[in-house]
């Protein structure tokens, strides 16, 4: 599996291609280096530099690369986890379809979740420096013709988990504030922001997340007002006078303020069934484990056609149930 991160390695910040990489669980400092490696193995990973690592998303069969960005107080090993169960189901679909690759931001390693939470917080808004310039060289490798070769064509994706919201956020302010001024291209098919640890005005014109809108073709936010682990967020953030509710509980604020690229799917009915208690990790497998849940089912199907609602354009809302469960 390819990865992308900032987290720093054991060997040295210094990057090498070819060389062991191990991740410094201990040292959650944002790295301003980005690291392109290769999971060859359980806790075996080795570094390839960018220039191989594009040349392997090039030349893999997948028609489409669905980047991975996931939430607060994950480590690496759950975060590959998740990448490769997300894999699996994709390649369940359709084996040459989409190529999931993770991006991986320095969590914290310390015990209680309110600490780690707001450490994570700082980490998440640093990390945007360095994935701004990953986006950059994104940008630039679709439209390369190096080797007179002809540009890559493979559609590019998105999926933010929870604080991973955060992260695309900044990311995408950082990307216009230090290389793009006038405003930043349609880099994704699709984003999907899976219960979102953000405030629910964000994608609306003239906040924050607006520029999620602008960089992509669709984005389709799914959330759950009974998701637990937002409702413990939410009361961080009361402690900061933080007061609005998150993208992940209510979906849009108001819809019709947002840009119309911007679609809402409530997943209020299954979230619990598929992730018990927490109702947070509800977008890879139903109520049972190694099968497609129909949170996954919609996100393929969006990667798949490029529409979120193809039998009605018009519509941005829907609600989705199991009728298995």
């Amino acid at each position: 599996m390819l990865f992308i991160t900032n987290r720093l390695p054991k060997q040295s910040s210094r990057s090498r291609n070819g060389r062991k990489f191990s991740f410094d669980l201990d040292n959650n400092s944002v790295s301003t280096s980005v690291f392109f490696a290769k999971r060859l193995s359980d806790n075996e990973n080795t570094e390839l530099g960018n220039r191989a690592f594009f040349t392997e998303l090039k030349n893999s069969s997948k028609r489409q690369i669905l980047l991975y960005i996931h939430g607060f107080s994950n480590l690496p090993e759950q975060i590959f986890e998740a990448a490769h169960e997300l894999q699996q189901l994709c390649d369940a679909q359709d084996q040459n379809e989409v190529l999931v690759v993770p991006l991986i931001w320095p969590c914290d390693n310390d015990s209680g979740i309110i600490k780690d939470y707001w450490d994570d917080q700082k980490a998440a808004d640093a990390s945007a420096i360095s994935f701004e310039r990953v986006l950059d060289k994104f940008l630039s490798w679709r439209g390369s013709d190096d080797d007179n070769q002809d540009p890559c064509l493979k559609r590019i994706n998105i999926l933010a988990h929870s604080m991973g919201n955060r992260v695309l956020r900044q990311t995408l302010q950082a990307w216009k504030t230090y290389e793009l001024p006038n405003g930043v291209p349609m880099l994704f098919r699709n984003s999907f922001l899976v219960a979102a640890d953000i405030v629910n005005e964000s994608l609306e014109e003239g906040e924050a997340g607006e520029l999620i809108c602008h960089a992509s073709r669709n984005v389709v936010v799914y959330h759950a007002s009974d998701d637990l682990a937002l409702r413990a967020s939410k009361a961080s953030n009361l402690k900061h006078k933080i007061a609005s509710r998150r993208l992940g509980h209510s979906g849009p604020e108001n819809l019709s303020l947002c840009p119309s690229n911007v679609y809402a799917v409530d997943c209020d009915d299954i979230n619990n069934s598929y992730d018990f208690p927490k109702g947070h990790s509800y977008f890879r497998y139903g109520k049972n484990h190694g099968q497609a849940g129909v949170v996954f089912k919609h996100l393929y199907s969006v990667l798949k056609i490029g529409r979120v609602f193809p039998n009605d354009p018009k519509r941005r809302t829907m609600i989705l149930d199991d009728p298995h469960s």
